[in-house]
């Protein structure tokens, strides 16, 4: 069955906003846990994204001095927060307890000393560093305390007068079962075990694995912690349902919104890398749907930063700098997620940034302003009347994005000052703002207006590709190539070139040179392009756009890109459907996929699939090879999909799906109840390319198979699916389990039997 692991400026006359220093005064009022914290975004650690399974006492105070000797405390990161595995854990039955069912701490972990808790020791150690000190906990009560009837601290109560048989989520140890909060002594649990935490020391809290169903355990545990009086953050985790988000921000500090950032795609289950851009770039989304509902007190939480350890992060040096954009311009908690004692020194210079985190600190939810497959725009607008905006690139190659004073809510000015929170270099613009901005990279401005035109300030220029529509399958194109002087001074010498690759032809008719570019204007020359034809699924020709000027006595040059994938018509008796951004392809026996999608799997129906209507039936044998699949997840699916009704993608019933995914071996999912979803699940095998599938059904009992060489065939699982219809759609679905992000999928000889 499935088991995921558990589930981050000065104001523009120069005065700098220290990340601990800045105010949230303008920023949207939210109701909140007012228990006294919360007031700004948590700054942080916490041991899940590398210490992950095997917090200990020397290694959690070990993380904690780093996080002082770093200087990163001086900055505001001061909290130092043990995640899951600080508890013993036997087994499925549940954590171990004590007379009082609560949580017993593992003493190989934390040893006790001098008569105090192994974990109280910790957090003594880290508030004798000037720290804050977090700990974990899950909804409900371990199975152990009913199974052993414990006592409720200071009550005639027992565990099984409270308990209910309800599963709750512990994602990792298992056996917490719910609480009946109408049963007397169900609040005084969970006061005693607010009461020993707080006896610990503990400033922080974060309930994992919450759902709507735990709205109650949420309030009793907010109302503990509050009767202990001591302030303590409570965080809430993970993947919030935001119908719920006023509940949410009443009763807590932090939300997370979505699933984990850490991709657990490293090899032998090492924690490295930490995380992808796949896992970031999902999050523009979030920060968008959720912009309404974060402010002082509680905050929309995103999730772990993971920027500082280099390469070991799993992102580019301008995807670490897009992620601490976006989520400080989203007011998210950064929590690092880092191994902090061996810092990478690029990486501290930029959590650093007190410009960057003066964004974060404000407060303030930015909105988003426009957002297509390729860019992203965000914005917020200070107490002073500045906008910070951050300009995201989420293409593969470096390109134009711009936006407008007037969509950023500025008022009319002679001029605007670009300041840029990142390079710290000062443009000006008289209303266009842009920039080229590179391959998952982000240029983040703080943009003042200004009565008279910018002292000392260059032009913001910015080189754009503008592509006409066309055909998916078209070999012939035109583009646009335009430099625009975005500010008010004038440039010179400006010229543009395009070029292709091999075999490919580009011409144009237009002048490519101008001597004087005046502000507010652009230099523009179109091409014609003709691309070699190809058997390939999806051929992919990558375009450079150069462009060169000068201003003053500098020459500057730019460059950006340009990949247009060609594919081939889909041809009958195959159709295709999408509930995600999708194109599809057919070449010789050959399909192909290329698809978003979020999930496949319980409320997520986000997919791309070329099927045959009515070709499923009673002893129907389906098979295909998979030549190949994008690893934009560990939980990206490519396989074979069975439905009622392929296009009716979040209600129609008898649903199965036998999929392969590039971290989780072969799946066999499928609807238990019809309601529309996939919430069970068969695994087995280990992924490899290419594989076979083979679906056979027998009335309504399906049974998966897969292949690593196309003869010997191993079970994944056999299942029934009573509301399948005598005949269903049967067809090849992809999804990359990575909102935003494409993933795709060739296959080869689809049969199904007539």
């Amino acid at each position: 069955m499935r088991r995921q692991l558990r589930g981050v400026l000065a104001a523009f006359t120069g005065a700098l906003l220290l990340a601990t220093g800045v105010t949230a005064s303008g920023a949207p009022s939210a109701l909140a846990d007012d228990n006294g914290v919360g007031l700004k975004p948590l700054l942080g650690w916490s041991s899940w994204s590398f210490v992950r399974r095997n917090p200990t006492a020397q290694t959690i105070e070990a993380q904690a001095e780093a996080l002082k000797d770093s200087g990163l405390a001086k900055n505001g990161f001061v909290y130092a927060n043990v995640d899951d595995f600080w508890y013993q854990c036997p087994g499925s039955q549940g954590p171990d307890v004590d007379k009082y069912g609560r949580w017993v701490t593992d003493p190989a972990k934390f040893p006790a000393a001098g008569g105090e808790n192994g974990i109280q020791v910790v957090a003594d150690y880290v508030h004798s560093l000037g720290l804050k000190f977090g700990l974990y906990v899950t909804p409900g009560i371990s199975a152990q305390a009913v199974a052993q009837n414990t006592e409720i601290q200071g009550t005639p109560y027992h565990a099984k007068d409270i308990a209910t048989t309800t599963t709750e989520n512990n994602y990792n140890c298992g056996g917490m079962v719910g609480i009946d909060y109408t049963k007397p002594g169900a609040q005084a649990f969970i006061d005693s075990w607010a009461g020993q935490f707080a006896g610990w020391g503990i400033d922080y809290l974060k309930i994992d694995g919450v759902g709507t169903p735990d709205e109650q355990d949420v309030q009793a545990w907010s109302r503990a912690l509050r009767h202990t009086g001591r302030p303590v953050h409570l965080e809430l985790s993970n993947n919030l349902d935001i119908n719920n988000a006023a509940t949410w921000a009443k009763l807590s500090n932090g939300w997370r919104t979505g699933g984990d950032v850490e991709c657990y795609c490293g090899p032998d289950d090492s924690s490295y890398p930490l995380t992808t851009w796949a896992s970031v770039a999902s999050r523009f989304d979030q920060v968008a749907a959720w912009a309404p509902y974060g402010g002082p007190g509680g905050y929309n939480d995103y999730d772990s930063l993971e920027i500082g350890n280099g390469d070991h992060n799993g992102l580019t040096p301008d995807e670490r700098r897009t992620q601490m954009s976006l989520w400080s311009l989203a007011a998210s908690p950064l929590v690092l997620g880092t191994d902090l004692t061996h810092l990478d020194q690029g990486d501290l210079a930029l959590l650093k940034n007190t410009d960057v985190l003066g964004v974060d600190q404000d407060g303030i939810d930015a909105k988003r302003i426009s957002g297509d497959a390729d860019s992203q725009v965000f914005a917020k607008t200070e107490p002073n009347g500045d906008v910070v905006v951050g300009l995201f690139n989420t293409d593969a190659a470096p390109r134009e994005v711009a936006t407008t004073a007037t969509a950023l809510g500025l008022p009319k000015a002679r001029d605007y000052a670009l300041r840029d929170l990142w390079s710290h270099r000062l443009t000006e613009s008289s209303g266009r703002i842009a920039a080229d901005v590179p391959a998952h990279g982000v240029a983040l401005y703080r943009v003042h207006p200004s009565r008279h035109p910018v002292p000392g300030a260059a032009p913001d220029v910015s080189l754009g590709l503008h592509w006409a529509s066309a055909a998916s399958d078209s070999t012939t194109r035109t583009v646009t190539a335009v430099l625009s002087d975005n500010g008010s001074q004038p440039v010179t010498d400006g010229e543009l070139t395009l070029t292709g690759p091999s075999g490919t032809k580009i011409t144009t008719h237009s002048a490519t040179r101008a001597r004087t570019i005046h502000g507010g204007s652009a230099l523009k020359a179109t091409f014609t392009v003709s691309i070699p034809s190809s058997a390939d699924l999806f051929h992919a020709s990558a375009f450079h756009g150069s462009a060169s000027y000068r201003h003053r006595s500098a020459t500057t040059r730019l460059a950006v890109g340009d990949t247009l994938t060609l594919d081939h018509p889909v041809t009958a008796p195959y159709r295709t459907f999408a509930s995600t951004t999708a194109s599809f392809s057919e070449s010789g026996t050959q399909l192909g996929i290329r698809a978003q999608g979020a999930d496949l799997y319980n409320t997520t129906n986000e997919y791309g699939s070329v099927y045959l209507p009515g070709a499923e039936h009673d002893g129907s044998v389906t098979t295909v090879k998979i030549n190949s699949q994008s690893d934009t997840s560990v939980w990206a699916k490519a396989g074979i999909m069975v439905r009622n009704d392929i296009t009716r993608s979040d209600t129609s019933p008898g649903y199965l799906a036998l999929v392969e995914t590039p971290g989780n071996g072969y799946l066999l999912d499928w609807d238990t109840d019809g309601n529309g979803t996939l919430d069970s699940q068969d695994s087995t095998g280990t992924a490899t390319y290419p594989s076979w599938l083979k679906l056979v059904c027998h009335g309504t009992t399906y049974s998966g198979y897969y292949s690593t060489d196309g003869s010997t065939w191993n079970l994944v699982g056999t299942e029934n699916v009573p509301t399948a219809a005598a005949t269903q759609d049967v067809g090849l679905t992809q999804t990359s389990h990575a909102s935003g992000t494409t993933g795709e999928a060739d296959f080869d000889n689809f049969t199904t039997t007539p």
